[in-house]
């Protein structure tokens, strides 16, 4: 399938102006996430995820599917490039202080070169929804708290308290999207990333952001979160489909093994809780595990 712009625009729902300004950058970053998606179920159905425009086009387009940071930050460099602004792609890392330097480009971020470089990111899910300026501050969005920081030559992304990752560290040299390749296999591939090991599925609306993390249902908006947990196949198929607008069929055979993580997760918890276990025993929340 050939990209066009024309269907992008259409796939979400954006019909104003068309010229590399920061109005427009806004409007298209915002109408993005608003449409779209973020979501790993491709992991878990065994669809391999390469870094080829004409395949994510494909999938996040016609196919009206969400996708991950590689995936939704690709297309919308491409898109923008297509308009005319100047857009550099950078390498983002989650969690370093914990994995180091081997976590390098597990993650994607684009700066966008206009009046000075503005950061825009619709791969992070649970990020902001608007771009912001690479100026160091705090800034809020949806009356959410986040931050950018300057440490040495890198820059550090301070999320929302509430997000599934704490943030990322990010580089301003330019990177093709094949840099990431190695990465991208990897976190689908390997037993440790977070990725093989839960489904999540992510979107924006006009006032929260609300997160599927295996079983559990998380809005969060300015007064915080709110977590339901789903029962039965029939909640996630609705879930996936009327809160996330994705195929409930094509999701929906998941469920399965989606229940029996949480289930096991859930026991694990609570065999921790008792008085007797051990103090330094950690149970990690599936709506707050994230990255590899």
């Amino acid at each position: 399938m050939i990209p066009t712009l024309d269907r992008y625009f259409e796939r979400i729902g954006y019909g104003e102006r068309v010229d590399p300004t920061v109005e427009v950058l806004r409007a298209i970053h915002r109408a993005h996430l608003l449409a779209i998606p973020y979501e790993n179920f491709d992991v878990h159905l065994g669809r391999p995820l390469r870094l080829e425009l004409e395949r994510f086009y494909a999938k996040l387009v016609a196919d009206r599917r969400g996708g991950w940071c590689y995936e939704m930050n690709g297309l919308l460099a491409w898109a923008l490039e297509a308009i005319g602004f100047r857009v550099r792609m950078v390498s983002g890392t989650v969690g370093r202080d914990a994995r180091g330097d081997r976590a390098e480009g597990n993650h994607l971020v684009l700066l966008i070169d206009l009046d000075q470089p503005w950061v825009a990111d619709t791969g992070f899910g649970d990020g902001f929804l608007e771009p912001v300026p690479l100026v160091e501050g705090a800034f809020s969005q949806l009356g959410l708290p986040y931050r950018l920081e300057r440490r040495g030559s890198r820059w550090l992304f301070h999320n929302q308290p509430w997000g599934g990752a704490a943030g990322f560290d990010f580089t301003t040299e330019p990177r093709a999207l094949l840099d990431f390749s190695e990465r991208c296999h990897e976190l689908q591939t390997s037993p440790e990333s977070s990725f093989v090991r839960a489904t999540v599925c992510e979107r924006f609306t006009p006032d929260a952001i609300v997160s599927l993390r295996g079983a559990v249902l998380r809005t969060t908006t300015a007064d915080g979160p709110v977590d339901v947990v789903l029962t039965g196949r029939q909640a996630f198929e609705r879930t996936v489909e009327d809160t996330f607008g994705l195929d409930a069929g094509l999701i929906g055979p998941l469920w399965p093994q989606i229940e029996a993580r949480h289930e096991a997760w859930a026991a694990a918890r609570a065999e921790a809780s008792r008085p007797d276990a051990a103090a330094t025993s950690r149970s990690i929340s599936p709506s707050s595990e994230r990255f590899q």
